[in-house]
């Protein structure tokens, strides 16, 4: 009794270690792979904890090589655009300012009512209310509002706010999202002209860009705080509005 007593606890500090080892995330923001190994791991502790029949390192050895798969794959996803999009999927825009993008719902194998129900959790009851709806990778949902329904802020004081423009992902960790750039109506010759315009001479230096189809542009440099530009047409860059359809 005094040897399954001591099993279960150290059971349960290596479990405690491993887990803190992968990070601090909730179960709701992790990514799928995290929730596979997380369930994996729970499972396979119970194995050694109820079975005194087994030699404790068999139990802890399995628990360890998750937590180093665990370590693997967030290492590639980190370096490797295409293993990101490959293990983790990419967000998917499920409303948009022309409506319910119905064909992005059945792909993401969700009705109506759960749209509706994720709106209502987040305090939206009518889908004019939305701007954008976005499906991130971890199955949560993020909105922008129209400008009438955003929360009011102390700059929105008597002010006519413009519809929301939702910003897309240029540059992650050094590397051009090379898929995103038509969604700003830009190329990487333009892109480029607008490194050179913002003094930053390698893209890799860049820590992240988001760039909407106002011009907006916000992006840091390793090493040194973010930067806004509120118009980057006004640096005379060469870009165009995209059109909406």
């Amino acid at each position: 009794m005094l040897v399954l007593f001591i099993r279960v606890q150290i059971i349960f500090f290596v479990v405690l270690l491993f887990l803190r080892i992968m990070g601090k995330r909730q179960i709701g923001e992790m990514q799928p792979y995290e929730l596979v190994i997380t369930l994996i791991i729970a499972d396979l502790a119970t194995v050694p904890m109820s079975d005194a029949n087994i030699p404790l390192l068999n139990g802890i050895l399995p628990l360890a090589i998750l937590v180093m798969l665990h370590y693997g794959i967030t290492m590639l996803t980190r370096k490797s655009i295409f293993f990101r999009r490959l293990i983790s999927g990419k967000s998917v825009i499920v409303i948009d300012p022309d409506g319910i993008n119905y064909n992005a719902l059945k792909k993401l194998n969700m009705n109506l009512h759960d749209l509706q129900e994720s709106l209502r959790q987040l305090n939206y009851f009518s889908f004019e209310q939305v701007q954008y709806a976005i499906i991130e990778t971890n199955g949560k949902m993020s909105v922008i509002p129209t400008a009438e329904n955003a929360p009011a802020t102390a700059n929105d004081v008597n002010a006519n706010n413009p519809p929301p423009e939702l910003p897309s992902l240029i540059i992650s960790d050094g590397k051009i999202m090379k898929s995103n750039l038509s969604s700003v109506n830009i190329d990487e010759q333009q892109l480029n002209a607008l490194l050179n315009k913002l003094n930053i001479k390698k893209v890799k230096d860049v820590i992240i860009m988001n760039l909407d189809n106002a011009g907006k542009a916000y992006y840091q440099l390793k090493g040194q705080p973010y930067k806004v530009v509120e118009d980057i047409n006004k640096l005379q860059i060469n870009k165009s509005k995209k059109q909406k359809v």
